[in-house]
């Protein structure tokens, strides 16, 4: 079953924002206005704030150079999403292509130590989706319009993907120019994205242009699974004059904050006007294809402590064979199903992460027929048990 094509589509259109108008459900444009020069970041200072809980980050990142290798998942993953051009193809989404597709594609090249792939898709992202004015990208590429890119509106989580990918190749394969590059897009993510002095710590918009206090009444807004926790140690090895700590610490403060209704999950779009976190107003109150990343990112960065991860894990604790449930986070009923297993690996590597459970059987072999965003979460997915979660694969 093709995934819904509004499971990503994050802004709404920007007459609505501009007028102020809800939205009923979401729709298929994040939007853009071009954003004024300046942007929102400021450099943050020297002072760090006290972290909530007991949650901390691991010493240092674990490389993900070679954590899948060139395995017959990867070759099929190749096959079927990424053209001879580069282009991450979204099959489940009218076959677009996005800045977060190109970075999860970068970022499985590096875990499968495929340098040739890495560059094609690196290439083709630069030629297509690096048209703005700044170092960010403009979040989608349409294959039936010309040109490519008619909104150059950016999308946050597909700049962080790609720059964090950089930076893994930089070291992987000892290339300064990936090192420069991935320094270029997190200076622009840092100054143009960040809210260094928001109330309550910094906020990750997630855009430039539509989410800020400006652009809403409930403003600003944000989404947790923009804050890719994984990458904030690579960012702030290649742009140091940044408090990236700060930022994931505000990320982890958020996941415990932002737990809404009867199963204290977060909703996809979050309002954070006065610093305290509410589902936004014009976008169903839903726990779905966005949020779903939020756990798989904190696995990844080696986030152990249970709390963090005990709404997820609850969530999906009894196996559905009709997938894992989208929910209505103010009701706590189901609207809907992830269907496609590689939805699945999300729930298994998080209730590995939380208490160690073991890995599925058939955990280390993604199907080879899904579409392309339930078969990256399960490649990151296996790519973060290589790395940190050997045990749980009985190894």
């Amino acid at each position: 079953m093709s995934r819904p094509v509004a499971r990503r589509l994050a802004l709404p259109a920007r007459l609505a924002l501009g007028l102020g108008l809800a939205l009923a459900a979401p729709v298929a444009s994040r939007g853009q206005d071009r954003p004024p020069d300046a942007g929102p970041g400021q450099t943050a200072g020297p002072e760090k704030p006290e972290r909530s809980g007991t949650a901390q980050r691991p010493a240092g990142a674990v490389p993900m150079v070679n954590t899948l290798g060139d395995i017959p998942a990867w070759r099929t993953y190749k096959r079927r999403f990424v053209t001879d051009q580069g282009r991450v193809v979204d099959t489940g989404n009218n076959r677009v292509s996005h800045s977060e597709g190109q970075g999860y594609g970068m970022l499985l090249a590096v875990a499968a130590g495929d340098r040739d792939a890495f560059q094609r898709i690196w290439g083709w992202t630069r030629a297509n989706l690096m048209v703005r004015g700044d170092a960010l990208l403009a979040w989608r590429w349409e294959p039936d319009k010309r040109p490519g890119v008619a909104d150059t509106n950016d999308a946050t989580d597909g700049d962080i993907l790609v720059a964090w990918a950089l930076s893994e190749a930089a070291d992987a394969w000892s290339d300064e120019g990936y090192r420069l590059a991935a320094r270029r897009i997190a200076v622009d993510v840092a100054r143009r994205t960040v809210l260094w002095k928001a109330e309550g710590g910094p906020l990750l918009l997630p855009a430039m242009a539509g989410f800020s206090a400006e652009d809403r009444a409930d403003g600003p807004v944000v989404n947790l699974s923009y804050w890719v926790f994984p990458a904030f140690p690579r960012l702030a090895a290649v742009a140091p004059e940044f408090d990236w700590t700060r930022l994931d610490g505000a990320g982890l403060d958020l996941v415990r904050r932002a737990r809404f209704g009867p199963a204290r999950l977060p909703t996809e779009w979050i309002a954070m006007r006065g610093g305290t976190p509410k589902p936004a107003e014009g976008f169903p109150p839903t726990f779905s294809y966005n949020a779903i990343r939020v756990p798989l990112y904190l696995a990844m960065a080696g986030i152990d402590d249970r709390g963090v991860y005990e709404p997820f894990v609850k969530l999906w604790a009894e196996p559905d064979p009709a997938g894992l449930p989208i929910l209505d986070v103010q009701s706590g009923q189901a609207t809907g199903r992830f269907q496609e297993p590689g939805y699945a690996a999300v729930a298994a590597l998080s209730a590995c992460a939380a208490s160690g459970t073991p890995l599925p059987a058939g955990f280390a072999q993604p199907s080879p027929v899904e579409n392309y965003y339930p078969a990256t979460l399960h490649l990151l997915a296996l790519s973060a048990a290589n790395a940190r979660y050997r045990t749980c694969l009985g190894r």
